[in-house]
C-alpha cells in the first residue's frame, strides 16, 4: 500500500511535503504544541520515507 502511495506522489513531492507540514501544524495547533517534538519527528520520518526529505523550517 505504501508503494502505491509513493507512486502516486511521484512528481508531486513539493505538494506532499506541504501536506505533511500542514498536517503537523494542525496537530500542533489542536494540542497546543504539547506533542511538537513527536510531530516534528513524524514529519521528518514521513518525508524521508517519501524521498522528499528536506530540513524542517526553523522554529519561530
Amino acid at each position: 500500500m505504501f508503494e502505491k502511495l509513493k507512486n502516486m506522489i511521484k512528481g508531486h513531492e513539493d505538494t506532499a511535503r506541504s501536506g505533511v507540514e500542514k498536517a503537523g501544524d494542525m496537530v500542533d495547533e489542536k494540542t497546543g504544541g504539547k506533542y511538537a517534538s513527536q510531530v516534528d519527528t513524524a514529519q521528518q520520518r514521513i518525508n524521508e520515507q517519501l524521498g522528499t526529505h528536506q530540513e524542517p523550517p526553523a522554529p519561530q
